[in-house]
């Protein structure tokens, strides 16, 4: 029997500054928050101090965000709030999502949903947020009791079916996903279809290291081939900036240890196309990026797609939302 199963593509023929890009980042990743209601074992910021080291900056500054607000809702980019904690720990999550969304910016909220309430979650969803990205990795409550420990299975269920209701009432943009990582001991395939029936869409996540946890990954397949040296994508969609408004070359570098700008003294724009990010990005293009000493340590590089992320879950998740509400 054929296999019609669509082959997944991850690399393409050239690379550069995204499109999207060109001018300003599609995205700026936040660490928004440094504390956390769970206890996930797969967690970074569990099996290191890189909390303790912002004890003085648990959560960003409401100066700080509306600066990056500010200025990423002039070129249409998206904050993805996430970081080291639960976003919605930080005490004005709802208003200053509501400030960004005014002034322009897009707003991607990855959360383990456990804090929200009919009158939070009706708040960012009227203000349009463009995505709330539910962290679950199970489909029953023993499996979620042992990769999320801490939380509460029901109300999880509860607040993503909630989202779903109100987003449809409201008739909004706001897009419902869900992800999973694909680690040992969850059964991906069986939480795909349990979500898959509620949310507009569920991303399986590759397990990733950081650097910091022991390897449980269910599929190591790579998505770029380690000997060929792809250029990272990240480094030519998004930048990411910590709670005290320090920017580092990528993600993966979630300790902040290789911060060279800030956006307080230097405007995301000219650090995106400042000669940091320029030297970085040459690098990866001319496949010399293992010269540079985070990229050389990472371990999770070659899960990176150029193809199949973050803009496409999105993609799909809209598609399957205005079906929805054409029922």
């Amino acid at each position: 029997m054929t296999d019609k199963k669509k082959t997944i593509e991850h690399i393409q023929n050239s690379y550069g500054i995204r499109p999207e890009a060109q001018k300003f980042p599609m995205m700026c990743v936040l660490s928004f928050v440094y504390i956390c209601n769970a206890k996930c074992p797969n967690c970074p910021y569990n099996n290191s101090e890189i909390r303790s080291q912002y004890k003085d900056a648990l959560i960003m500054p409401e100066y700080i965000f509306k600066r990056i607000a500010d200025e990423c809702g002039n070129y249409g980019s998206l904050l993805r709030l996430s970081g080291g904690g639960e976003p919605m720990l930080h005490p004005q999550a709802v208003e200053l999502m509501i400030y960004a969304k005014r002034k322009g910016a897009k707003i991607g909220l990855i959360t383990n949903g456990s804090k929200f309430t009919p009158e939070n979650l009706k708040a960012i969803i009227e203000a349009d947020v463009d995505a709330i990205e539910f962290s679950a990795d199970a489909c029953d409550e023993q499996t979620y009791n042992c990769v999320r420990p801490g939380l509460d299975w029901k109300k999880l269920n509860r607040n993503v079916e909630l989202a779903v209701d109100i987003r449809n009432q409201l008739k909004t943009n706001t897009k419902i996903i869900l992800s999973v990582i694909n680690q040992k001991g969850v059964d991906v395939k069986v939480a795909e279809n349990y979500w898959a029936k509620v949310v507009d869409e569920v991303q399986i996540r590759k397990y990733l290291t950081w650097g910091y946890c022991e390897d449980k990954s269910s599929d190591p397949t790579p998505y770029l081939p380690p000997k060929d040296r792809i250029p990272c994508p990240w480094l030519f969609e998004r930048l990411n900036i910590d709670s005290k408004g320090d920017v580092t070359l990528c993600g993966e570098d979630i300790a902040f240890n290789e911060k060279f700008a800030n956006i307080m003294q230097k405007s995301i724009k000219d650090i995106w196309h400042g000669p940091e990010f320029t030297y970085f990005r040459e690098k990866h293009l001319s496949g010399h990026g293992d010269e540079i000493s985070i990229c050389a340590q990472c371990p999770d590089w070659q899960y990176r797609s150029w193809k199949h992320n973050y803009w496409k879950i999105l993609e799909k998740a809209d598609e399957k939302r205005i079906e929805k509400l054409r029922k």
